[in-house]
């Protein structure tokens, strides 16, 4: 394999890793800051408890997926090079704001959240959480600006001496209609992941008798909000997948493997043809949704959906020879991928919901099965649409502006890239036993049967600050 392709695998590997821990931390920090509301409103020591656990679970998170994202940024600068000079000058303003913003801000929280349960006064305290969690959003949405820059550029100029992209307008790449539906899908996608992580962990331990009481508020709490983030994701990832069709009709061709451009055009739920996608021997459509999801019109002229045949002349005229698709296998399973699974979590916490009514706890193998991983479906739901978002977007590094092959360090050899590549892999697979070993050690013990809090005035001043978990 050549250095291109090594730092390719590289960038996908430790992207997607550190993508795990991302959702997690950014519902899990909301939904504990509304568990630890619940408490301050009602005075109710169940929500107490459920927010010492689940803040736990959060914390072990949120370390792992600061621990993973540092490794992002050293390999931009060691793999990807001739990327980061062209866009450095805009890629690096969100960036920069995010770390010296918004990172800050979470992390300031969090610390007096975690060392301030018995020395702020509950009110105070309980904003702190909310500040983090707060922060947590909006680390995310600098970071997804950055990204949406590379899905569609604004904002920008291209230097004639150097060759450089240069910021010139950066509200554009702030506020651009790429950075605000890519926004709103992934935070409801991430409150969708967190909710059915929350359904799970909550049945599982009512199985085992664990604060059942406490465990079934939080199981409905998590349930609610898978029911109504799933609504929200649907109507989120039709908006995108409509601006995308404008920005990136590729893309959605290779997401149907419509290589010829079609009115009513199907979309496909499960297809059977050759490795190339070019050819279909079986499949199960439904007429013209395909048309829906790209341009809003099921028939008609208005509903005709470019396909890669046609594109592929069109980028030819435009951008010179190449091949301009996508690998489509990878993008046809990859989006129905994120849909599937991420129904799937949608229906397990509506099941969880129904067979828990009434004080009932369903006690079947098949039951503790689902509650232990039941996060799995829509986390490797939302890493599919990761996968399809990115790879769907080749042979572009920046869309129409620097194709991946020209991205990469030209000094980086496939020696330097398979060491590199190796020592990652045995990195993150030593942290996720880790992550794992500590979140699955933190379920057994279960939340706490009783909550003491000493009055904050109460305590001298003179004693350091102590960790509470």
């Amino acid at each position: 394999m050549e250095a291109l392709d090594l730092a390719r695998w590289q960038f996908g590997i430790t992207t997607v890793y550190h993508f795990l821990f991302v959702p997690l931390t950014i519902g899990t920090s909301m939904l504990v800051a509304i568990m630890q509301t619940a408490w301050y409103r009602t005075g109710d020591e169940r929500w107490l408890r459920a927010t010492k656990f689940f803040g736990k679970l959060f914390l072990i998170n949120f370390a792992m997926g600061v621990v993973t994202g540092i490794v992002q940024e050293f390999q931009f600068g060691m793999a990807w090079s001739d990327y980061s000079r062209f866009v450095g000058d805009i890629f690096g303003a969100p960036l920069a704001v995010e770390a010296l913003a918004s990172f800050f801000l979470e992390s300031t929280f969090l610390g007096l959240w975690i060392f301030g349960w018995d020395r702020l006064p509950r009110g105070l305290h309980l904003a702190t959480i909310w500040a983090a969690a707060i922060g947590t959003m909006i680390s995310a949405y600098f970071i997804l600006a950055a990204n949406s820059f590379m899905q569609h550029p604004v904002g920008y100029e291209i230097n004639a001496e150097t060759g450089r992209a240069q910021l010139n307008d950066f509200g554009a790449v702030l506020f651009q209609n790429t950075t605000l539906a890519t926004f709103a899908h992934v935070i409801t996608s991430a409150f969708l992941v967190s909710g059915v992580a929350l359904v799970g962990v909550s049945l599982w331990l009512m199985r085992k008798d664990k604060s059942t009481e406490a465990m079934r508020k939080t199981l409905k709490l998590g349930a609610v909000t898978t029911l109504i983030m799933g609504a929200a994701v649907m109507y989120t990832g039709d908006v995108q997948a409509k601006i995308m069709v404008q920005q990136q009709p590729m893309k959605m061709a290779a997401a149907e493997a419509l290589y010829e451009t079609t009115e009513n055009a199907p979309f496909s739920l499960i297809t059977v043809g050759n490795l190339s996608g070019s050819e279909a021997y079986w499949a199960l459509d439904v007429p013209g949704l395909l048309s829906f999801m790209a341009t809003g019109t099921w028939t008609g002229p208005e509903s005709e959906v470019q396909g890669i045949n046609d594109l592929q002349a069109q980028y030819e005229e435009q951008f010179g020879p190449g091949e301009y698709a996508p690998y489509v296998p990878l993008i046809f399973w990859a989006f129905r991928g994120m849909i599937g699974l991420g129904m799937l979590g949608v229906l397990y916490a509506l099941w969880a919901l129904w067979v828990t009514r009434r004080g009932r706890i369903p006690m079947g193998r098949w039951a503790g099965i689902g509650a232990a991983s039941a996060v799995l479906f829509p986390l490797f739901g939302i890493s599919a649409g990761w996968i399809f978002t990115e790879m769907g977007r080749q042979p572009w590094i920046v869309y129409g502006l620097m194709f991946t092959s020209d991205g990469v360090s030209p000094t980086l050899t496939a020696t330097q890239a398979w060491i590199s590549i190796t020592t990652f892999t045995l990195l993150y697979g030593a942290l996720a036993v880790i992550e794992v070993g500590l979140l699955v050690r933190a379920v057994k013990i279960g939340p706490p049967e009783t909550v003491e809090l000493a009055d904050h005035d109460d305590v001298n001043s003179g004693q350091p600050l102590t960790f509470s978990y």
